[in-house]
């Protein structure tokens, strides 16, 4: 690990990082622990960690804990997808009835009726698209597609009641895609941003496309080659012990376990591989990801993109330039970021504009996060790249605690590019 200074940060500040992270978030209850990494000019300029990854069985967060990632699953789908389209397998202003036929004549939920109600026929009353799904409407979440969790409308409904994107489902994405098929859309693509399913629509496409299983194609084309060798969806037997509990917030404070790690369902391999949220990594095996993206999509003389194709990630792909608080469904969405400032790129945010983020960023940084708290983001002009790992989902303080992160990381600094 670089001495902070040679790279442009303060040893004193970064301590003052631990510190405040420390206090704040697991010395108060909020999080079990943490693991924190800051890479920047080619150098590690900062590792820590603090806590516990399993407090029920005493074990303290090891260096190469493995944790759920949930949607920072996005960006590595994202990145598969965008391999496909520099071999010139599809497009982003592809329609995605092209690829997946079964999806020509899908319309838009038109009753008005938040829930499942529907005609004398029991079907849902739909009106036609103003335009047809296109692969960009897919990898900026503006497909007209939800998810189930939303509890939002009758089409969320209809995800719940078929249980659409099950780790479980039998027949796989492909099944996965059917069921999709056959419910309408929430509005139609390129009105509105909603989180959703999207995503793993990116993970059927590469897996169709590519005639491989998805997990095969990220395995032996992102995973091997950039040596992410705990980066999977399931968890080996072997590596069960380095696997962190999950927690969530306990009434009156605290926490209690949401997910055991000696009883967890990515101890088996899953039948529905999810691009939008199913892979298993640690702090380690993200930072090479990232690395990758930093380093214009070469890491260690392995390229998986080209510098051109990185840049696209800075960039802002919702209609019109808009930023996502412009665009959003409904107030109150679930995000994985804040909305000021913020417009979204492939799989991922993309800050536009700090002062209206009302946080210390870069314009053309990229980010997300995952439902357990993790969270990461790559500012190539600061040649800056973080990842924090945790495991507590349904926490309140999951965007206070990223905004704590960021602030704390740029007032370390001692040395700009900008």
């Amino acid at each position: 690990m670089a001495k902070p200074e040679s790279v442009g940060f303060s040893s004193k500040r970064l301590e003052t990082l631990d510190r405040v992270m420390t206090r704040r978030y697991v010395e108060s209850g909020m999080l079990p622990g943490f693991q924190v990494q800051i890479w920047r000019r080619g150098e590690l300029a900062h590792s820590a960690l603090t806590g516990s990854m399993d407090i029920e069985r005493g074990k303290t967060w090891r260096d190469d804990a493995i944790v759920r990632i949930y949607s920072m699953t996005k960006p590595i789908t994202a990145v598969a997808l965008m391999m496909l389209v520099e071999e010139g397998k599809l497009g982003l202003e592809d329609l995605v009835e092209a690829h997946i036929p079964s999806w020509k004549d899908m319309g838009v939920y038109g009753s008005g009726i938040p829930s499942f109600v529907a005609d004398m026929t029991g079907k849902f009353l739909t009106k036609p698209c103003a335009r047809p799904m296109k692969v960009i409407d897919l990898c900026t979440h503006t497909s007209g597609l939800t998810a189930g969790f939303m509890v939002r409308t009758g089409v969320d409904a209809e995800y719940r009641r078929v249980k659409l994107g099950d780790r479980h489902t039998p027949g796989g994405l492909d099944t996965f895609v059917e069921q999709l098929s056959k419910i309408p859309l929430d509005f139609s693509p390129g009105t509105y941003w909603n989180y959703s399913v999207s995503i793993d629509v990116m993970g059927y496409l590469v897996q169709k496309l590519s005639g491989q299983t998805f997990g095969e194609f990220l395995r032996t084309r992102l995973f091997e080659p950039l040596k992410m060798h705990d980066t999977a969806f399931a968890v080996p037997a072997n590596k069960i012990d380095r696997f962190a509990s999950c927690y969530m917030p306990k009434r009156g404070g605290g926490l209690t376990v949401q997910e055991d790690a000696g009883k967890s369902p990515f101890a088996e391999p899953p039948k529905l591989e999810s691009g939008g949220g199913g892979l298993v990594s640690t702090a380690h095996d993200y930072m090479r990801f990232c690395r990758m993206m930093l380093g214009k999509g070469t890491l260690d003389g392995v390229q998986i993109l080209s510098p051109k194709t990185v840049a696209m990630f800075s960039m802002n792909f919702l209609p019109n330039g808009q930023y996502m608080s412009d665009m959003l469904a409904s107030d109150g969405l679930f995000s994985e970021t804040g909305y000021g400032g913020v417009g979204f790129s492939l799989g991922c945010s993309v800050m536009l504009n700090p002062a209206l983020a009302k946080m210390p960023g870069t314009q053309g940084e990229f980010a997300w996060g995952g439902a357990a708290s993790t969270a990461f983001w790559i500012d190539p002009k600061e040649d800056l790249a973080v990842v924090f790992m945790t495991q507590v989902m349904g926490s309140e303080a999951r965007l206070t605690l990223r905004r704590d992160l960021r602030t704390l990381t740029y007032s370390a600094m001692t040395e700009s590019y900008l």
